[in-house]
């Protein structure tokens, strides 16, 4: 059977070997080694005619496919002098190679997999980033106040809260409970109108200790999206907290 080789460029030995099996459509797992030995020398001995790069690798491949071609002539033996089979690359030299090849496709493979994601990313137009530099300029106050003087001063009216709620009956209290949207835009209402409030203003005179972590968590939201900015003048003073320039 005669094979028309046309001459490539190959990434290595196994790629032309590969190359010859598949174009003469023949099964990897049933190889005419004779075939494709004399194919691949063939090839070889082209591309050093024709100067290009011929690498070791490619001459260590040849000396291969002569040795397993070498080996498939040699008689079979299927058992030793002690009646055990022998090794399976015994019986057919080709299956080592057989395994590489099949090794090497599925990376072939892979590979251009990978290619075609990669050219597939060059498609994708990304919106270029927008500048925040605004957004990063109005967290300047923030850095006025340490939180854990925020969170001081919710512990010290948790804890008059508390007191207050030892000191009297619980079942006479009867409170209107705020959910959390609902207590942030009562924040924001405050400070439409007044412009700046006091931290202790935010809470009702007795006020319990689930309205006080209502109301503390609703300020940690809009401080956290830069909606208000919390400052204290000189310590043990109360917290005042105003709009930022965002939201006015």
């Amino acid at each position: 059977m005669d094979y028309n080789i046309i001459l490539e460029s190959f990434e290595g030995p196994m790629d032309l070997l590969m190359h010859l099996i598949d174009q003469a459509e023949i099964d990897i797992y049933d190889i005419n080694i004779n075939e494709i030995t004399e194919q691949y020398i063939e090839h070889i001995t082209k591309m050093d005619e024709m100067d290009l790069e011929v690498t070791g690798e490619f001459l260590l491949m040849a000396a291969t496919l002569l040795e397993i071609k070498s080996k498939m002539l040699l008689p079979q033996e299927v058992a030793d002098d002690t009646g055990s089979s022998s090794d399976i690359d015994d019986i057919d030299p080709r299956l080592e190679l057989v395994r590489k090849l099949i090794e090497y496709r599925r990376y072939k493979h892979a590979s251009k997999t990978l290619k075609r994601l990669e050219e597939d990313q060059y498609k994708v137009h990304f919106k270029p980033q927008e500048d925040l530099s605004y957004y990063l300029d109005q967290k300047e106050d923030l850095e006025e106040m340490d939180l854990d003087k925020l969170v001081s001063a919710f512990n010290n009216i948790l804890i008059k809260a508390r007191l207050v709620e030892e000191s009297i009956y619980m079942d006479e209290i009867i409170r209107e409970r705020y959910t959390l949207e609902e207590c942030m835009q009562r924040i924001k209402d405050l400070l439409q109108e007044r412009g700046t409030i006091k931290f202790s203003n935010l809470f009702t005179e007795d006020p319990d200790r689930t309205e006080i972590i209502v109301i503390f968590l609703s300020l940690l939201e809009l401080i956290r999206i830069n909606t208000v900015t919390v400052k204290q003048e000189s310590d043990f003073s109360d917290i005042l907290i105003y709009r930022t320039s965002r939201e006015g």
